[in-house]
């Protein structure tokens, strides 16, 4: 993470700012809390679709007034040890943050809908390939590119910097980050994703997101883990075209520049990857 803001001025950075709820979202969690006997199993699930709701639960139970004896990266669980009452004063306090003008509310769009979409995919690789890390596998889909709109907020000019990446045929994302304004969405994202309480394996992929090609090629002892939960990210990100919705283009120059390491570290074919593919377009993941 060199070439980058130290973690005092990060918080600086990221102190009141917040991801909103989407709006959908809180309409339809509102809605079930209405209910004379809400349904848990309901509520988990629409929690489960939104990163700012998420990273809420998380943060709450993996803080130290639970004193849990290891992180949990399940919302399901989270939302089981809170009880109703907590996730109800979440999704309240969250609703008074999320006033939220119709330009801001149109251009999280691709940000939602892509990582959820990548989650699912994510989770869904993770069971094919027989990796029992589903649940963190989820939350590092759904919160890898979560410093993406805190970097909108914080940074004028931060989207054109962001295209312009993902139209660069060598993929230098976070270079062009990092030269336009000394900080990149996968730092922020690290930060933000420790400051929730999420397991360190998720925390360390967030970082590193967009340079896994360094990860492959300068390789630590006991790093296999790592990099099997950013392999699982890359493909879910390959096959939910996270770079039409986020890069605005047609060719994914990232899974160009990293495909290769993905499929020698799972020990998979292009093949064998069509297929995975083809499962989660089965499962209605990734047709967007």
């Amino acid at each position: 993470m060199s070439h980058t803001l130290n973690e005092s001025q990060l918080k600086r950075i990221l102190q009141g700012i917040s991801i909103p709820p989407q709006p959908q979202i809180m309409v339809d969690l509102h809605m079930e809390q209405a209910m004379p006997d809400p349904d848990m199993a309901r509520i988990s699930d629409i929690i489960s679709q939104d990163v700012s709701l998420s990273a809420a639960v998380l943060k709450l139970v993996n803080s130290a007034a639970f004193n849990l004896p290891r992180k949990i990266a399940s919302v399901q669980q989270a939302v089981t040890l809170l009880g109703t009452s907590s996730v109800t004063n979440i999704v309240n306090s969250l609703a008074v943050k999320s006033e939220l003008s119709d330009d801001t509310i149109q251009s999280l769009h691709s940000f939602w809908d892509t990582a959820t979409d990548v989650a699912a995919i994510s989770s869904s690789l993770a069971s094919q390939l027989n990796f029992k890390y589903q649940d963190e596998c989820y939350a590092l889909g759904l919160f890898h590119n979560a410093g993406i709109p805190l970097m909108l907020k914080r940074f004028k000019g931060y989207k054109e910097v962001l295209i312009k990446g993902y139209q660069d045929p060598n993929f230098r994302l976070t270079d062009f980050e990092n030269l336009a304004f000394k900080t990149n969405h996968s730092v922020v994202g690290y930060y933000l994703a420790k400051s929730w309480g999420l397991p360190k394996s998720c925390c360390a992929v967030i970082a590193k997101h967009h340079r896994i090609d360094f990860l492959f090629t300068h390789r630590v002892a006991g790093d296999s883990i790592n990099l099997t939960f950013a392999s699982i990210l890359k493909m879910a990100e390959h096959i939910a075209s996270a770079y039409k919705h986020i890069g605005n283009v047609d060719k994914d120059y990232e899974w160009e520049k990293v495909g290769h390491y993905v499929l020698d570290h799972l020990d998979l074919t292009e093949y064998d990857f069509e297929g995975l593919m083809e499962t989660c377009h089965e499962q209605g993941l990734g047709l967007n």
